[in-house]
């Protein structure tokens, strides 16, 4: 277990959050339910023990348990990230024109839209693509450059691309040309499609550790500003935008299930990574590569459904006082 703080305060119940996610971590190390995602072949590599946690308030304060330094690729865990970013840079107003804001039920790279021929919402796939879209510069590096910038800010450290895995992307990513080619087709896309695409590809490619998705969660929790820099990441207006959505369609279809069983908002990949945020209290990241049959971490599921049962996180129990339960919690 490591811990870290840039404060020299009392840290008061801090050790009693660390015991409980000593004791989840040590729980679910013992599941062995779930697959690691193969359809990208890159991503068949990931060693199906690793098993990591991360929990970053908003004062900065970090616990990290198991697998926390070992890289995986971001994946859908952009997307919360990049739905920011272009409300944040086209507003919100033209952003709904193109993306909604409704579950889908269905699978996260269902070539289905919305009536009225627009994305469902931003967590899945055609969303996705069409929020990349909207991320300043013409071709696919200056989008990746913007982009890997911003999740730099928001993880606290300079993250970069793993190429390997942007490549079997490319090479893999049909469905993706054909959610892409149907956005185009509906003249939803007015950029160049194979940009678009190169530069979603490598968006899901960066390069992070369950550390830094507690910082990014850390980051939305704290209204847009990563809590060690201090830098404004995304705008607060864009930041209860994501959240809104994070929490209905997270997580694919699973969503609502999470939604009542956890209430918190979320966003899995299919790398193993899921990001879960509490507003204004803290961001936890859990990286466990295993899946559920609709792309979710096992142990992440596990883990999170428990602890927010624990510590009264869920958004309407009664126990959730906000900000006054992790000052109790916490000592601050």
């Amino acid at each position: 277990m490591v811990v870290t703080s840039n404060l020299n305060g009392d840290l008061g119940s801090f050790e009693r959050v660390q015991r409980s996610l000593h004791a989840l971590h040590e729980k679910y190390c013992a599941c062995t339910e779930g697959k690691v995602a193969s359809y990208i072949p890159e991503l068949s590599n990931a060693d199906p023990n690793w098993f990591g946690i991360a929990l970053a308030d908003v004062e900065g304060r970090v616990i990290e348990l198991g697998d926390t330094t070992v890289e995986f690729t971001i994946q859908s865990v952009s997307k919360p990230l990049v739905f920011g970013a272009a409300l944040d840079v086209v507003g919100r107003e033209q952003v709904l024109k193109w993306i909604g804001v409704e579950p889908s039920g269905d699978a996260f790279n269902s070539i289905h839209l919305q009536k009225g021929e627009r994305p469902h919402n931003a967590m899945i796939n055609p969303g996705a693509i069409m929020a990349t879209s909207l991320i300043p510069g013409r071709t696919a590096k200056e989008k990746c450059d913007y982009l890997l910038n911003l999740f730099s800010e928001a993880a606290g450290r300079q993250l970069s691309i793993c190429e390997k895995t942007y490549r079997s992307e490319s090479e893999t990513g049909h469905r993706n040309r054909a959610i892409a080619y149907l956005l185009r087709n509906l003249d939803l896309l007015g950029q160049d499609v194979d940009e678009v695409l190169e530069a979603y590809f490598r968006q899901c490619s960066v390069l992070i550790t369950a550390r830094d998705l507690a910082m990014m969660g850390a980051t939305l929790a704290n209204m847009g500003t990563n809590p060690v820099h201090g830098k404004q990441v995304l705008e607060i207006d864009s930041v209860r935008d994501v959240l809104s959505v994070m929490f209905t369609c997270g997580m694919y279809d699973f969503a609502g299930e999470w939604a009542f069983r956890v209430g918190m908002p979320a966003k899995s990949g299919v790398s193993g990574g899921l990001l879960t945020v509490v507003n204004r209290q803290f961001g936890l990241g859990v990286f466990s590569p295993p899946l559920d049959a609709m792309g979710n971490s096992v142990r992440g599921i596990r883990l999170c459904a428990e602890f927010s049962d624990e510590n009264g996180l869920h958004a309407f129990h009664f126990t959730n006082f906000g900000s006054r339960f992790w000052e109790a919690t916490w000592g601050t």
